[in-house]
């Protein structure tokens, strides 16, 4: 599988679009709001499973790089002990021991994903885009990769539906990944990541 080489990308040039983008936050709200009510059991019955694991809380929340560098609190269910409830590179192999077996679970099926679509409805995050990060693993960007938050990051994205299974979010590989998609962004490719990613839902790979 070949993906764009990680170089800066010269002539590089990024318009943004209103029509684009007022259409986008459209979808955006309805498929969030539909989502939310229509897997609220299933929810529930997550919240209800990891806090009967260990007691913890039933929240993961994060620090994650948006838009133009701004940081905001990324929602997730909690997969993880506790005490491994911090800022880290996850490892390369799916044999994480920070992950409960609650959490295994939820990761599989992407259902401790679901609260960021609160994050959605918040407008730091939309249904498509480059993923957010960790801020202490921008701050070790070369300077070209902060291109990737001139976009709202996103729930799903290029580098997901492309290469999750076998290049990390960190790499300058995917950071390429994100700005061509940037670059390149439209309506119609939007969807065809969504439709890619409910295929790689039905038939997970990478997702640990």
């Amino acid at each position: 599988m070949s993906v764009p080489m990680p170089i800066p990308p010269y002539g590089f040039v990024y318009e943004e679009d209103n029509r684009y983008l007022i259409a986008r936050r459209i979808v955006d709200v309805i498929v969030s709001v539909t989502v939310l009510v229509l897997f609220a059991p299933v929810l529930l019955m997550a919240a209800a499973a990891i806090k009967l694991e260990d007691r913890g809380p039933v929240l993961f929340v994060q620090r994650r790089v948006g838009r133009f560098g701004r940081l905001f609190p990324m929602l997730k269910l909690r997969t993880m002990r506790i005490s491994g409830c911090n800022d880290a590179l996850k490892p390369l192999s799916g044999n994480d021991p920070r992950i409960t077996n609650v959490g295994r679970y939820l990761r599989r099926l992407s259902i401790d994903e679901f609260p960021q679509l609160f994050n959605v409805l918040r407008g730091d995050m939309t249904l498509v885009g480059p993923r957010p990060e960790m801020p202490f693993i921008v701050r070790q960007y070369a300077a070209w990769q902060q291109l990737r938050h001139i976009a709202t990051p996103g729930i799903t994205g290029l580098w997901q539906v492309t290469c999750r299974s076998n290049i990390s979010l960190h790499r300058p590989e995917a950071t390429a990944l994100d700005v061509q998609y940037i670059s390149r962004g439209s309506f119609g490719g939007d969807i065809s990541i969504i439709l890619r990613t409910l295929s790689s839902l039905l038939f997970p790979r990478g997702a640990h």
